[in-house]
């Protein structure tokens, strides 16, 4: 069955987003000293002594802001709390306990969930600071003192995570998991898109761009299968980028393109296709990412009988980089054409994946230069010897051949065409790699 969940929560500013990077060992979420940076619920496998589990990093928790964004990071982390087996409360030994600790504190005793207490950026190593005594006073046991930046205390933290971990079954098989990374410029509808696949708040929306700053995973499962969603930051232009937080956040985008399989490039069917679009587009395409462009905001549009036709002829010339990409029409508001979304999901996946043999590559690649001759030069035609797939994710074709200089980009795409034509590959990729082997050296 699925991991036991541990969440990691406390108010602003108290190192939250540092352990949560220390303990799953890698920098998943944003750290930066301007509270509130984390809003969504971060996820991240962790392991220790045996023992895996989700790892939730949360937002900030002020039980009495009025703000709409710092209200909904209460609620994002309340989700978080309730979905744990055990909660890690963090706080700051340098500010001692303050009214925030005591009402959050509060709000996780009522949960009746195991609570386990973490007193952070007790760096100095030895006998325990006279101010971690004070932390008694919130009445959630022993604290632990951990220093989240050097990593002390962190064995001690875990050792009480596993005391309080249910009991895991073996069968936990992830491998027929896609990822899918959902990619854009801000405001498409990107984490409203989440919600209405997950059918619930999972991540934050709201109007103002740049709400969403981690990539923020979500994990579905339904009839096609089991999808992790990760939600990313809107990419902006470089020029338009002006703080480092956002900075960050773009990097975080890009690196969970790189984690995932499958890549949904969403457009704003109001807004129409710009130039941001077809950079977003050219990451997922460079890094090899299966594709689906989904258009957004479908519902908003005025329609007659063509507007579907026009408009997709409009984003094949726009998108001619990427002509293998699907091109679906969908509105998270109204979850039209979701199901239709995740078939296309599940579809591009197994392209991205696919595996042809060297046999019948070698027909189609026969059949191709008999119908089209390859390309000559000064009196020395091109000789392609013979094609092999030498890896997926995605399809990526060895050929090798007398001269590279004569497998000119033209032919090139002309027997790329060719093996799609045979072998479909719709919504990826391909890669071509041209080997020269030398025969006749003089």
């Amino acid at each position: 069955m699925s991991k036991p969940i541990v969440a990691v929560v406390g108010r602003p500013n108290v190192g939250k987003s540092t352990l949560f990077n220390k303990l799953i060992g890698q920098r998943l979420s944003i750290v930066d000293d301007t509270p509130g940076v984390t809003r969504d619920r971060i996820y991240g496998d962790c392991e220790w002594l045996g023992r895996t589990f989700l790892l939730i990093d949360t937002g900030g928790i002020e039980p009495y802001s009025d703000d709409v964004i710092l209200a909904q990071m209460r609620r994002q982390a309340q989700v978080a709390i309730d979905s744990a087996d055990v909660t890690i409360l963090v706080t700051d030994v340098k500010s001692g306990v303050v009214a925030t600790d005591e009402e959050v504190a509060s709000m996780l005793q009522k949960s009746g969930k195991p609570i386990i207490l973490c007193v952070n950026k007790c760096d100095k190593v030895g006998e325990a600071p006279l101010e971690l005594y004070e932390f008694y006073n919130l009445g959630l046991g022993d604290p632990i003192q951990v220093s989240a930046v050097h990593g002390h205390g962190t064995g001690d933290l875990l050792d009480e995570v596993i005391k309080y971990l249910p009991e895991q079954d073996e069968a936990d098989d992830d491998d027929d998991t896609v990822k899918v990374a959902v990619i854009g410029k801000p405001n498409v509808g990107k984490s409203s898109l989440i919600n209405a696949i997950a059918g619930e708040e999972r991540v934050i929306v709201s109007n103002i761009a740049g709400t969403t700053r981690d990539a923020t995973d979500s994990i579905i499962e339904n009839k096609y299968g089991k999808f992790i969603f990760i939600d990313t930051a809107g990419m902006r232009r470089k020029s338009k980028v002006e703080d480092a937080i956002e900075k960050y956040s773009v990097l975080r985008a890009r690196m969970a393109v790189e984690r995932a399989t499958v890549c949904v490039i969403m457009i704003d069917a109001t807004e129409g296709f710009t130039e941001q679009d077809s950079k977003v587009a050219g990451i997922a395409h460079d890094l090899g990412k299966a594709c689906i462009i989904a258009v957004n905001k479908w519902d908003a549009v005025e329609k007659d009988g063509k507007t579907m036709d026009s408009y997709r002829k409009k984003l094949m010339d726009d998108f001619s980089f990427m002509s293998y990409a699907p091109i679906i029409f969908i509105s998270a508001k109204t979850g039209q054409r979701l199901d239709r979304l995740f078939e296309l999901i599940k579809f591009v996946d197994t392209q991205n994946a696919m595996r042809i043999s060297t046999g019948k590559l070698n027909d189609v690649l026969a059949d191709a230069t008999a119908r089209v001759q390859p390309p000559t030069d000064k009196g020395r035609r091109l000789k392609i010897y013979y094609m092999t797939q030498a890896s997926t994710r995605p399809p990526t074709f060895v050929c090798f051949v007398n001269r590279k200089d004569l497998f000119h980009y033209s032919y090139q795409r002309y027997i790329d065409n060719q093996i799609r034509e045979v072998f479909g590959l719709e919504g990826t990729p391909t890669r071509m790699v041209i080997r020269e082997r030398e025969n006749n050296k003089k």
